[in-house]
């Protein structure tokens, strides 16, 4: 074990944890808002169902190393949907406690990128140079 590789595991812990509770909230009460915002942009309303891939697959697949960097990918596909439906009047701009506005759609979205980028590391089920990672 090196410390780049629990470096990856903390990173992929911290972003596919938190962002798997947004994926869990939206299994337990549905897409509705999700399919409303997709509509009213003039997209089929069928593609809010990738919110589940997003938020509860990616998430699964970065936590457990499997496939990570696919993982990270659509974890950051999802993230500028959401931004672009949801965020795209609020991309400057603070917030009330001096932070960026969008810090934590910036935080999955780049960490997303981030782990698309280096991979699982060695403490993942598809080890630091398996195929499937």
């Amino acid at each position: 074990m090196t410390s780049e590789d629990l470096g990856k595991l903390v990173l992929r812990l911290t972003l596919g944890g938190l962002l798997l509770f947004h994926g869990i909230h939206k299994l337990l009460t549905g897409i509705d808002p999700i399919r409303a915002m997709v509509s009213a942009h003039h997209l089929p309303d069928f593609l809010a169902y990738g919110v589940y891939v997003g938020e509860v697959f990616a998430p699964l697949l970065v936590i457990i190393g499997l496939f990570a960097r696919l993982g990270g990918a659509l974890i950051a596909i999802d993230l500028l949907a959401a931004i672009f439906l949801v965020h795209l009047g609020t991309l400057a701009g603070t917030n009330a406690g001096g932070g960026y506005v969008l810090e934590l759609q910036a935080f999955y979205l780049f960490g997303g990128v981030a782990v698309a980028l280096i991979g699982a590391g060695g403490l993942s089920v598809g080890g630091a140079d398996g195929r499937l990672n």
